[in-house]
């Protein structure tokens, strides 16, 4: 069931993960409660929101009106990888997503340096989401009201603030309501993608009613060098559709609903995100979008000459960024669980509740600990660290379809990566151009992070494992070998049980 080597080469199959995971069954005190409407929603619900409401107009500010590109780039990217995503969702269907699909090709080491790097993509990236949610709160309170928050209190150091208080209320009110469970969690980020998706079609829809040509010159001020940042920049619009395959062991028929909610959010993603980008600018000259925060805002403002439509948008803003919150909240918890049961973090992480069947302890540990970079923390510092760390998973996951098609063409595939295998190394070499698009700076505050990461496998992860130390479970059975077998006794029969019903 599992591949040895020494330490970090360790290989877990993916049969064994789909068995310990109970992911074809009900398993693990997880509910299957989300339909395909419901996961599109979630997906779109976790894309949806800072990057293209708050980080527009810093793509602007790179691109300029070529900004229209720069979200084509970045989408380009983003379907290649989705393409090998939606293959793996399909196939290994439980909620490590990234982080299992490593450990299923590229061995244990490299599995937890992507949970680390996924702590990047989701856990900093809640952070990010919420230091936006203040900027359109104050926006909403200022036309509801004409009062806002004062600055120290609405903004993080280094932003004209002192402490982002609206950022720390958002991800405690999301951990508030994922703990009472993923039914309701999804109930209301699908009505909150629809609303949200609404205002995006109202701000076109008077942003094109305002559309000048003119505005669109000079196309790139800044040439090759200003689209290549300006998509690296827009990548941030996009993360977030991977959370999908987070909710493999809580969504029915997973197999087949997992590839095509992919495919669907970034289709409907794309197109969105261009349509805002060219009506944006057509209103309005990069000029004046460029650095503005709540621009979306201030480009109906602009257009109507008035608070009123302005302030519609603010709101949509604000519950854009919300539910963003919310279902990326719920990716990282469901990744958290993950490596728990694999030993690779503390046990405390796994413990799902049986009154509500969430993991309520992991959720309120993510809340407390991602507030207070979203509290302190200024958000384009927290973007570029973001988007790299999410471009390299993206990588990882491009390479895991070659290697898990060479090791394993025998696995049950819904959904294949159309023109393999050069799909997927498109998705690697785009991947790798606007990490360079990036820079240095990031690169090195990357870097760190990635031997912050390499340390603590070594000093835990690599001594907990339980696929390599043969640590026991609560009633008594070795989940694994010191050579990386299952081990004997109950758990290895009831492992070899759920393998047998996933391969029926």
């Amino acid at each position: 069931m599992s591949r040895s080597g020494p330490s970090g080469l360790r290989i877990k199959s993916p049969d064994l993960l789909i068995a310990e995971s109970g992911a074809d069954l009900e398993g693990n005190g997880l509910r299957r409660s989300m339909g395909l409407f419901q996961l599109v929603c979630f997906g779109i619900g976790a894309i949806v929101g800072t990057g293209i409401f708050v980080g527009l107009s810093d793509t602007v500010a790179q691109a300029g009106p070529a900004v229209i590109v720069s979200f084509v780039l970045a989408a380009i990217t983003c379907v290649f990888t989705a393409f090998s995503f939606a293959e793996l969702g399909g196939a290994i269907p439980v909620s490590g997503s990234s982080y299992s699909y490593a450990y299923a090709t590229l061995g244990e080491r490299t599995a937890f340096l992507v949970g680390w790097c996924l702590l990047l993509e989701y856990g900093i990236s809640i952070s990010a989401v919420a230091v936006g949610w203040g900027q359109y709160l104050n926006e909403l309170l200022g036309s509801l009201t004409g009062w806002q928050l004062p600055a120290a209190l609405s903004s993080p150091p280094g932003a004209g603030g002192i402490v982002n208080v609206p950022a720390v209320v958002v991800m405690l009110l999301a951990a508030l309501l994922l703990v009472r469970g993923v039914r309701e969690s999804a109930r209301a980020t699908a009505a909150m993608a629809v609303l949200k998706l609404a205002v995006l079609a109202l701000f076109c829809v008077i942003g094109f009613s305002a559309f000048r040509s003119g505005n669109l010159a000079p196309f790139a001020p800044q040439g090759i060098a200003g689209i290549t940042s300006g998509a690296s920049v827009a990548f941030f619009s996009y993360i977030g559709f991977d959370a999908v395959t987070t909710a493999g062991e809580e969504v029915r028929n997973p197999r087949r609903n997992i590839p095509v909610a992919i495919m669907i959010c970034i289709g409907v993603v794309t197109v969105l995100y261009c349509l805002v980008a060219l009506g944006a600018i057509g209103a309005l000259s990069s000029g004046k979008v460029a650095g503005q925060p709540a621009a979306l805002s201030l480009i109906v403002n602009h257009v109507t000459h008035s608070t009123l439509g302005g302030g519609v948008i603010a709101f949509g803003a604000v519950v854009a960024i919300a539910s963003v919150v919310l279902a990326v909240m719920y990716g990282q918890t469901r990744i958290l669980m993950s490596m728990s049961r694999d030993g690779l973090i503390p046990r405390i992480f796994e413990r799902i509740s049986p009154r509500t069947s969430t993991p309520v302890a992991n959720t309120w540990i993510v809340a407390a600990v991602f507030a207070v970079p979203a509290a302190v923390v200024p958000l384009d510092v927290v973007m570029n660290l973001t988007t790299i760390g999410t471009l390299a998973i993206m990588a990882v996951v491009n390479v895991s379809v070659l290697v898990l098609r060479r090791t394993r063409p025998d696995l049950p595939r819904r959904f294949r990566v159309p023109l393999f295998p050069v799909s997927p190394v498109l998705g690697i070499a785009f991947c790798g151009y606007l990490i360079y698009g990036t820079g240095p700076a990031t690169w090195l505050q990357f870097a760190g992070f990635l031997a912050v990461g390499a340390l603590v496998y070594a000093l835990y992860g690599r001594r907990h494992s339980r696929l390599g130390s043969g640590t026991r479970e609560p009633g008594g059975d070795t989940v694994g070998g010191a050579d990386g077998e299952p081990g004997a006794g109950g758990t290895e029969g009831r492992i070899r049980d759920r393998v047998g019903a996933v391969q029926e």
